[in-house]
């Protein structure tokens, strides 16, 4: 048996495991992060994405009011981690985009929030790919060399994924997912998948729009699949639409969280189990989980076009029950 010893909670550790190859050769591969949850009976995290942190002088592509605002609300909450759905830089090739962000969020680490992000597609805007993720390793050292990855959070098992990688069978990110999925640690009761681009969303009938792709769906197919014999409950947590959408497919729920900062639109409503009036929805998502229930709350900015943008409220919620409480 494996025991961890001397964690700090909400300090970010990582786990190294050594493996013994056929001919005896030690092949070393970096495991899970784990942050060791403040309360020991409730894991609390937070998530939201499509901040595109930039020159605040930018007020169209991204809105530097409602987009600070989340920022030092967050860091009033009492976080384990928050986990970023993608599109923190409006330009991944404007390396001044992830000094706003680093700026902008100093208050996270001065409060010791471990923070975990997914790559969007802003991440490689405006630089070749190998400059680009340079650039996001440089912001993120601690995740350097990996695009997608596993954190160990109590009773949760968080798995960023890199939707500009695919998801069809044979794949690596797919082979490692299956891996993740078929092994989970037995003190997870529910698996978060966080990535940028939405399996499931609404269908707009407008082209140009941010319809789900066919890579998405591959991976919501797998899900529905693997669900049905799964010991944790999962809950998939996705970017790109500047919107909040709460859907249910093959028994996953399915989160839309792109209300960070990025220049809102509205969406279809259909389908969606979210319905509360009321446009734009600039957001951010609490997640309180023990080892019986996940509890979801969305919190949205009330004045965002206030001068100090600062009134929220909690304009949706529900309850995922663990599989051993069903």
């Amino acid at each position: 048996m494996l025991r961890l010893t001397k964690l700090t909670p909400g300090v970010l550790s990582a786990l190294v495991l050594v493996a013994l190859s056929a001919t005896g050769r030690a092949d070393t591969a970096a495991d899970a992060f784990s942050v060791t949850p403040k309360d020991s009976t409730t894991v609390r995290l937070i998530a939201y994405g499509d901040q595109r942190f930039t020159d605040p002088a930018e007020k169209d592509a991204s809105r530097p009011g409602p987009r600070q605002a989340l920022v030092k609300r967050i860091a009033e909450e009492t976080a384990d981690a928050v986990l970023m759905t993608g599109d923190v830089p409006w330009h991944g090739g404007a390396v001044n985009d992830y000094t706003v962000y680093q700026q902008e969020t100093a208050v996270w680490r001065e409060r010791n929030i471990a923070v975990f992000p997914a790559l969007g597609n802003h991440e490689f805007a405006g630089c070749a790919e190998s400059e680009c993720l340079k650039h996001w390793w440089d912001a993120n050292p601690s995740l350097r060399d990996r695009r997608y990855y596993a954190v160990n959070l109590g009773t949760v098992r968080a798995l960023a994924l890199d939707s500009a990688l695919p998801f069809n069978v044979g794949s690596p990110q797919r082979l490692w997912l299956e891996n993740e999925l078929d092994h989970l640690p037995s003190s997870t009761h529910f698996v978060i998948l966080f990535l940028h681009h939405p399996p499931v969303s609404a269908q707009e009938s407008d082209p140009l729009r941010h319809n789900v792709r066919p890579s998405e769906v591959v991976l919501a197919d797998y899900l529905t699949e693997r669900a049905k014999h799964l010991s944790a409950r999962l809950l998939v947590i996705a970017g790109h639409v500047h919107n909040y959408e709460r859907r249910e497919h093959g028994g996953v729920v399915y989160l839309v969280s792109g209300g960070g900062g990025a220049k809102p639109y509205a969406v279809s409503r259909e389908g969606d189990r979210y319905q509360s009036p009321g446009e734009p929805n600039f957001h951010y998502l609490t997640l309180a989980a023990t080892s019986q229930q996940l509890h979801v709350e969305m919190h949205r900015l009330e004045d965002p076009e206030a001068a100090v943008p600062h009134e929220f409220a909690v304009r949706d919620s529900f309850d995922i029950a663990s599989v051993s409480a069903r």
